[in-house]
């Protein structure tokens, strides 16, 4: 499959591959609260068939997972979502989906080593959630992009707002994303690539 950026979003080989090499891997997080959309943004734009471990939701798990404002959760990712996406023939990214309850912390600081930076994943009716989520990765060490995954029914938000409701950098990347849609999941990646681009020139 791949992705093939507009004419004026092109990314080309030479943009991150360096001088000699044959190809590039690149390792991405796509993480975020519980409930908002990980495994199906992983799902919407893999080029091969993503590894999810999703299992259905029993009456121990509603006990321990907060699912105020979540509407029609069934299942949760309990190990990892996986993808891939090739950006060109040299490039290929590497997606790892990270569980979103706080009790697999331990798991996103495994899968954070070797990360080239993050996509986080937000609700925005449910911005508070995000606060630990950010904090984690900052203290991974990881720069990360902001995919606000706009839910059917639910009113957009000012970017501006955004900005200063999560307390953000003027530089930190923020897009609107529809998790289910390829090339809406595509532009947001291509975004958070741009911006790990520039952080390394």
């Amino acid at each position: 499959m791949g992705f093939t950026a507009s004419s004026d979003d092109r990314l080309t080989t030479d943009d991150y591959v360096s001088g000699g090499a044959t190809q590039t891997a690149v390792k991405i997080l796509v993480v975020g609260h519980f409930a908002v959309g990980k495994t199906t943004f992983i799902g919407s734009i893999s080029e091969i068939e993503p590894l999810s471990t999703e299992e259905t939701m029993t009456q121990a798990a509603e006990a321990v997972d907060d699912l105020k404002g979540v509407r029609g959760k069934t299942t949760t990712t309990v190990a990892l979502d996986f993808g891939r996406l090739t950006l060109s023939e040299r490039v290929v990214l590497y997606l790892f989906g990270t569980p979103g309850q706080t009790r697999f912390v331990q798991m996103w600081e495994d899968m954070a080593r070797g990360a080239l930076g993050a996509l986080i994943l937000v609700d925005p009716e449910r911005l508070a959630d995000s606060f630990p989520v950010i904090d984690l990765i900052e203290q991974y060490g990881l720069d990360y992009a902001i995919a606000v995954n706009h839910f059917d029914g639910n009113p957009e938000r000012a970017e501006r707002a955004l900005r200063e409701a999560l307390d953000l950098l003027d530089e930190t990347p923020v897009v609107t994303c529809d998790a289910r849609n390829e090339k809406s999941s595509a532009a947001a990646l291509t975004t958070l690539v741009r911006y790990l681009l520039d952080r390394a020139s």
